[in-house]
């Protein structure tokens, strides 16, 4: 394909490859660009080493479809650097053979798909090919009885096939990440036509025209997963898997990576005042000017969670300009936070008793969750109101299972961040109360739970195929948690 990108997109690109290499350094004095090279070099080992040499089998008739889908399983559960956990990818994998009335007709649809195309035409005719099958898989696992969350998504199809085409040549075939395509979304530089083999050629095109432009401008090469790493910087996964040093005067580990507006931030950019209109009349004298538009989907309410949840003093104030405690707002926006996700939320705490702070019901996948907030600017250990917490958590969960007969309980506590080893009192929490799981969810994942949602409702539910999956295992829930497993990195 010829260049998809205009100059003037190529300039905002070039900007955000200048913010990525110019980032500052994580915890350990590592920045960006020298945690995704260590990370590269690792998983070139196991694509040359293991993947490769697997995918070859499969497609030679050497290894069995349910042993390939096995050992994919097992070998990205080892080595967790393409997001290849989560919905889009084994989840894709697993639902699409468990659907599939015809083992041999899935077999030879996946060995079509997942051969190296020789050409682009080729590349986007397997795409439509393979996108069409899973859509009739779909349809037709509806119509036998079986449920809408089981069936696999055709919207899946470009990140799963890519990724092993990426596999066989990675200097040919990029992953079509989710977060990329978000990310190319927000900075304007393209829109997805819903074509799978339209839209695969024109991302593949625009990684192959950053990766010249961005190689001439930096003076250093960039091949494919260079530019990609540029979007996922950009899209909040700037450092691997690390936190950003905490820096005086910046918001703890915010999420927001340098160049990146989130929509709370918008009210802060008032940088100036607009001049005078060309008639010396001023149109809106009170209101500020901003420099750029805001580029997340989350309302200013659920935006600011971390910041509250890390107690900054900047909060503090607003909270009490405002006529309200930082803690009873944090809890009301962690309450807006489930509400928007599309449960039936409620608040439950402040000043009635030994209660959790509050719950959100689920009735179509018959689950609930009780959840506290907590504030604190170090981080919270559980371990400092387990009796207090096993007490309401039993009386409420009995009470939810009884009347409202869900299925199962998740316990959450919602924190800017986790202290301490909190493995023992989740186990004896679990042992002696009705929950099935209990989540430590840091604020800055629930907030991006809700830009997944929101980003994409048709394809991010609540049930197991979505937030629900975040939930059936105990610990701590990272915003790279939520990424990998409800969009892709």
């Amino acid at each position: 394909m010829s260049d998809v990108l205009k100059p003037e997109q190529v300039r905002v690109a070039v900007e955000v490859m200048k913010q990525y290499l110019a980032a500052p350094p994580n915890p350990d004095g590592s920045t960006p660009e020298k945690v995704q090279g260590e990370r590269d070099v690792r998983r070139v080992e196991v694509i040359d080493g293991t993947l490769k040499p697997l995918l070859r089998s499969y497609l030679r008739g050497d290894t069995p479809l349910d042993e390939f889908k096995t050992k994919v399983d097992s070998v990205n559960k080892r080595n967790e650097y393409w997001g290849f956990k989560g919905i889009k990818g084994q989840m894709f994998f697993n639902m699409l053979v468990n659907v599939a009335e015809d083992p041999a007709e899935c077999d030879h649809e996946l060995k079509a798909a997942l051969a190296v195309p020789n050409s682009e035409e080729i590349a986007a005719s397997r795409m439509r090919t393979f996108a069409a099958y899973v859509k009739r898989l779909g349809e037709r696992w509806e119509e036998t009885g079986g449920s809408k969350a089981g069936r696999p998504k055709p919207g899946s199809v470009p990140f799963f096939v890519s990724y092993f085409w990426q596999v066989e040549n990675r200097d040919v075939w990029p992953v079509y990440y989710t977060n990329s395509v978000q990310t190319m979304q927000d900075l304007n530089l393209w829109q997805p036509v819903n074509d799978p083999g339209l839209d695969y050629l024109a991302y593949k095109s625009i990684h192959e025209q950053l990766a010249k432009e961005f190689t001439r401008e930096s003076g250093r090469p960039f091949d494919l997963y260079w530019v990609e790493h540029v979007f996922w910087f950009k899209g909040g996964n700037p450092y691997g898997g690390s936190k950003p040093l905490k820096s005086e005067g910046s918001t703890a580990g915010n999420g927001t990576e340098p160049g990146r507006l989130s929509t709370g931030d918008v009210a802060k950019l008032a940088v100036q005042r607009r001049g005078p209109s060309p008639d010396n009349v001023d149109p809106l004298p009170d209101r500020p000017s901003v420099e750029r538009l805001p580029e997340g989907f989350v309302p200013p309410v659920i935006s600011a969670l971390e910041r509250m949840a890390y107690n900054e003093p900047d909060m503090q104030r607003a909270a009490e300009a405002s006529g309200i405690s930082l803690e009873r707002a944090f809890e009301k926006s962690v309450n807006a936070a489930f509400t928007v996700l599309g449960y039936d939320a409620k608040l439950l705490g402040q000043g009635k008793g030994r209660v959790p702070d509050g719950q959100a019901l689920n009735q179509d996948d018959s689950y609930a969750i009780l959840w506290d907030a907590k504030i604190r600017a170090n981080g919270y250990g559980i371990g400092t109101d387990d009796r207090t917490i096993k007490e309401y958590i039993t009386l409420f969960a009995r009470d939810l299972k009884r009347r409202r007969g869900l299925r199962n309980i998740y316990y959450l506590i919602v924190s800017g961040e986790f202290s301490g080893d909190h493995d023992d009192t989740v186990r004896m929490i679990k042992m002696e109360t009705d929950v099935s799981e209990v989540c430590l969810v840091e604020a800055a994942a629930l907030v991006e739970m809700v830009d997944a949602r929101l980003r994409a409702p048709l394809q991010v539910s609540l049930g197991p195929d979505g937030v629900q999956r975040l939930l059936a295992v105990s610990g701590i829930i990272t915003p790279e948690i939520v990424r990998e497993n409800l969009v892709g990195l």
